[in-house]
């Protein structure tokens, strides 16, 4: 279809449009070819900043945007995984896979010794204190991180760890728009085992070298009787005898190989032992489901959104997973040309079965433990005699052994009476969740240029809280069974007051905001315990007989601040901003409650200078730098929060009506207050080669001062240590963010994107009663340097004569010099150095062509170290108190007469401190490159799909947390700053297919 347009004779030139692009006029002659340019202004980009929204090139604060079309890629229940390498200064950290939970975020660093460092969370204006796993991302229109002063110091109280501001989606103009989209995976482990024995011959050649050598070495027996002793001491070193042998003969023979006479499997005349694999046994790829529905539309008055979900996210583990149906309904409405009001409306209710064992590193209810770390020689399941399983008569279901001398006739040395397979599968524990948040304003613009907005958000978070134990297996058996109940109700309500004016003088813009900030928190908590089953399976605590207890209790927090801000420009081309909080916490006493926070900064777009206009290469060049000051009030205690530190707090005691003194179990401080932070911002925003190009460069240096901490004090006092304002901590560093697309034509766009954080942390000052140092068990904080180093014994090697470890120590001197004892260099240890990641970030790419996409995005971290703990746990001597717990196969090099040069010690069954003592022997490279996100998908062509009354239709495979290459196979160094160990709830890959479907 064409169109004629008939031009006037007169007509010397014709003008152009296009929206999106700038106008050109041009002569009119017979044939003509006109160049469209990218009108920079009209597409200049707003984005979401404190307490309203800015153009990008306007803003003069430092903020990475995550927009929608990122997160629907990514399939995670909880929000904060899908940061991980998409945001430049950005660290995520995370020693729990269970479905549901959160990632540990950090930006530019940690900014303090004992209070939170978690960045303050904002959902559609409103602060958000609780389970960020309620949103689903599937409704997130934009996370917008906050990351210096400029940007966050409105906040105040809490936004001294930075801010995420999370934008849910609202409806646009036009006919009401349907979406569906449906996916459908599997959750499998994505980091395996260590590489560890998995032979039990292997296993059991190796633990008799250990008592060969005990015998040999240690008792200065002959080899015969060194053989013969270490032969006697190898099923009880285990507790199980797993080979049936001939009679008189041993299981190893003299050339330390298994007797090949040596028959796996045993029978005791009751019972069948015989090794399985636990990890195969516990670990298992899982379903994954998700369905989301979503209706929007809106007219020049109204706009709507609504949405419901439900995702079904397995865990890999018997009884484990994140069930979760959302619900959000978005709707504003302007009733007047001088009125406006509306909602955003968010329910979910979730179930997560959460077996708690699995982040505990010691505990024996632990499957990750045990399959990781277990011996290749114990029985998962009891056999009956003949080598049959064995059933529950009351459940049909395996009887698992626990090693405890009452499942078998055995019992295990490696972590007895515990099976978690089976504690997983007869025990219960659950978090069942019903969440509202929501956000009611009102806006009213009276005269022109002035806004006034009041709004309210409430957050209510009803959980309870379910535990079983059962009466017939395991820990819990002893007990006939246990239950536990508890509900927590969390709330917290906002009322923000706003008001706002914009004027222009000429080519002077003004902006300008003064508000009222309160919230209010309040944290209530019950529970009942009972022990002792009527019925198998029931849960309530009326259930059971005997040692019915209970108790409560109850926190709660404000906040009140009062914001201002002032932005200022001269014809979009010199920016200035300053803004003022003052706010004040319940935390401190009523003398210290106020604190006074602020920002100043600055722009400069040079591009549009004359001197620079006939640049044609660069489209936009902003200069900015900004200086302010936050607080933070959050000290902690133990990992957990004390809303009261200011007040001696007390454990009451006491019976028949008569309340005895208390006893003090936290001394307060009255004279603490604010823990500040002094951040200076300065960098660059560009973009490039007609918009190819675009990113931003920055310097960042944040100081924090009077750091809240729990100076230890002596335990004489009847208290271990107070809260104090002490210290101070730099974290500085610079930042890159680049995105270019190198193609962008009809049916084909290729966008290449990436960050970097370079990170660097100095602790400044410490309290002057500590002499410039401060040593936590394993970790030292050291005035003029990292506070992200160990504390430890360092490592000499390996004396080539007795395969002993040497360790490093100091005479009264100072004199450095190498010793076999331990204890000796225990008195000597030092500090490892820093031990952060020269740098970290993210990298990836996407490719759209003729109806495909292709996506794939990584995170990296080069230059770092941490502490392997479990490669350490798998390199013991064969220890006595080891026995039983796996070796990882670079044990093999271990010290012998025949291969003395080598840097892992002999094997002894007797060593005081055997080979896998602590030392900086385990600290290893914490580089990896991890592939986050693999998504292909084709839309089908609108010509198609277009007679079905269907607007789009995309059909799509994507992977998560695809795969991870680190310094050794097993090793996870996204689990922490300083050390990992794989014997937690590792991280899951998820893989799905789905249709996505719009109407």
């Amino acid at each position: 279809m064409s169109t004629r347009y008939d031009l006037p004779s007169s007509a010397k030139t014709l003008q152009v449009s296009y929206i999106g692009m700038q106008t050109q006029e041009v002569a009119i002659k017979p044939t003509m070819k006109v160049f469209m340019k990218v009108d920079s202004e009209m597409l200049d980009e707003v984005i979401v900043v404190a307490y309203g929204t800015a153009k990008k090139s306007a803003f003069t604060g430092s903020a990475s945007v995550v927009k929608a079309d990122k997160l629907e890629k990514r399939q995670v229940s909880n929000i904060t995984n899908a940061l991980s390498g998409s945001v430049a200064g950005v660290q995520t950290t995370s020693s729990n896979g269970q479905p549901g939970t959160s990632a540990t975020v950090r930006i530019r660093g940690i900014g303090s010794m004992a209070s939170s460092s978690n960045p303050l969370y904002v959902v559609d204006g409103i602060p958000f204190d609780g389970d960020i796993s309620s949103i689903n991302s599937q409704d997130i229109e934009t996370m917008t991180v906050l990351k210096d002063a400029a940007a966050a110091a409105l906040y105040g109280a809490r936004g001294a760890n930075g801010v995420i501001l999370v934008t849910t989606k609202k409806g646009k103009d036009g006919n009401a728009r349907v979406s569906v989209d449906a996916r459908w995976g599997s959750n499998s482990r994505q980091v395996g085992k260590y590489d560890v024995m998995e032979n039990p011959d292997t296993y059991m050649e190796t633990l008799y070298k250990a008592h060969y050598n005990a015998a040999y070495y240690k008792l200065g027996r002959t080899p015969e009787a060194a053989h013969t002793y270490a032969n006697t001491q190898l099923f009880p070193a285990i507790g199980y005898q797993i080979y049936t042998l001939p009679q008189g003969e041993g299981l190893i023979g003299m050339d330390g190989k298994i007797n090949p006479n040596a028959k796996l499997g045993y029978s005791d005349g009751q019972y069948y032992y015989t090794p399985d694999d636990w990890t195969d046994g516990t670990i298992s790829s899982q379903m994954r489901q998700e369905y989301n529905l979503s209706v929007s539309g809106g007219t020049d008055r109204l706009n709507y959104y609504f949405s419901a979900g439900y995702l079904e996210d397995n865990g890999v583990i018997e009884n484990s997973g994140f069930n979760r149906i959302s619900t959000r309904l978005n709707v504003d409405y302007q009733a007047k040309k001088w009125l406006k009001f509306g909602t955003s409306l968010g329910y979910t209710n979730s179930k997560s079965k959460y077996p708690g064992d699995q982040t505990a590193t010691a505990s024996s209810g632990n499957a990750f433990l045990l399959a990781n770390n277990i011996a290749p020689v114990y029985p998962m399941y009891v056999r009956n005699a003949d080598g049959s399983l064995a059933y529950d008569k009351n459940s049909g279901n395996k009887i698992y052994d626990y090693g405890d001398g009452s499942s078998t006739n055995s019992t295990r040395n490696f972590m007895s009476m515990s099976n978690p397979k089976g504690d997983l599968l007869y025990n219960k524990e659950e978090y069942l969740m019903d969440i509202l948040n929501g956000k009611w304003f009102i806006e009213l613009s009276p005269i022109e240029g002035l806004k006034l907005t009041g709004s309210l958000g409430a957050y209510i978070d009803n959980t309870r809280y379910n535990v079983l134990g059962n009466k017939y297996y395991g820990q819990s058996a002893s007990y006939g069974g246990t239950a536990q109940q508890e509900h927590i109700r969390t709330s917290a309500f906002n009322q923000q007051y706003l008001a706002t004016y914009k004027k222009s003088f000429g080519m002077n813009n003004f902006d300008v905001l003064l508000g009222y900030e309160s919230y209010d928190y309040r944290y209530e908590y019950s529970y009942a315990t009972g022990q002792n089953l009527y019925k198998d399976y029931d849960f309530t605590v009326n259930n059971t007989i005997d040692n019915k207890r209970g108790g409560g209790a109850r926190d709660e927090y404000s906040t009140r601040g009062i914001i201002s801000r002032i932005n200022y420009d001269f014809d979009e081309k010199y920016f200035a901003s300053a803004s003022y909080r003052r706010d004040a916490s319940s935390r401190f006493h009523p003398d210290k409650r106020w604190g006074n926070f602020w920002s100043a900064s600055v722009a400069w777009v040079i591009s549009k200078e004359a001197f620079l206009e006939n640049t044609e290469w660069i489209d936009m060049l902003k200069l900015k730098a900004s200086f302010g000051q936050q607080g933070n009030d959050a000290l902690l205690r133990n990992g957990y929060a004390n809303y009261y530190p200011y007040l001696d707090q007390y454990s009451m005691t006491g019976a028949n009506g008569i309340f005895s003194d208390g006893t003090l179990y936290y001394k307060g401080n009255p004279d603490i207050t604010w823990e500040k932070s002094n951040s200076f911002n300065i960098g660059t925003d560009f973009t490039l080669l007609n918009h190819k190009l675009e990113g931003t460069i920055e310097y960042f240096n944040r100081k924090t001062s009077d750091m809240l901490y729990n100076k230890p004090v002596a335990n004489s006092n009847g208290y271990s240590s107070i809260p104090m304002n002490i210290g101070s901590m730099t974290n500085s560093g610079v930042e890159i963010e680049l995105n270019y697309t190198p193609i962008d034509i009809n049916n084909l766009k290729w966008n290449i994107f990436g960050n970097a954080t370079f990170l660097k942390n100095k602790v400044n000052k410490l309290h002057p009663d500590l002499n410039g140092e401060l040593i936590n068990g394993s970790r030292i904080y050291r005035e003029g340097e990292s506070m992200y180093q160990l504390y430890l014994v360092k490592y000499a090697g390996v004396d080539p004569t007795t395969g002993q470890s040497l360790f490093w120590a100091k005479d009264d001197e100072g004199n450095a010099y190498t010793t076999a004892d331990y204890a000796v260099a225990s008195n000597c240890k030092e500090a490892t150095g820093d031990l952060l990641p020269t740098v970290y970030g993210g990298f990836g790419t996407s490719l759209d062509f003729y109806g495909f996409d292709f996506s794939i995005q990584f995170s990296y971290q080069l230059g770092g170290k941490l502490w392997d703990y479990t490669y350490q746990d798998l390199m013991h001597g064969g220890s006595n108190s080891n026995a039983g717990y796996n070796w990882h196969k670079d044990i093999a090099k271990a010290w012998t007469a025949e291969n003395p040069n080598t840097d892992v010690p002999r094997l002894c069954a007797t060593e005081n401190y055997d080979a896998g003592s602590s030392s900086d022997r385990w600290i290893v490279s914490s580089n990896y490159l991890s592939i986050n996100n693999i998504t292909l998908g084709y839309t089908l062509p609108k010509r198609i799909v277009r007679n079905l009354g269907i607007e789009s239709l995309r059909v799509y495979g994507a992977a998560d947390n695809v795969a991870l290459f680190a310094a050794r196979k097993g090793l996870d160094p996204r689990q922490g700053y300083v050390s990992s160990t794989t014997s937690t709830y590792g991280a899951l890959r998820s893989i799905s297919a789905g249709v996505k479907l719009t109407f």
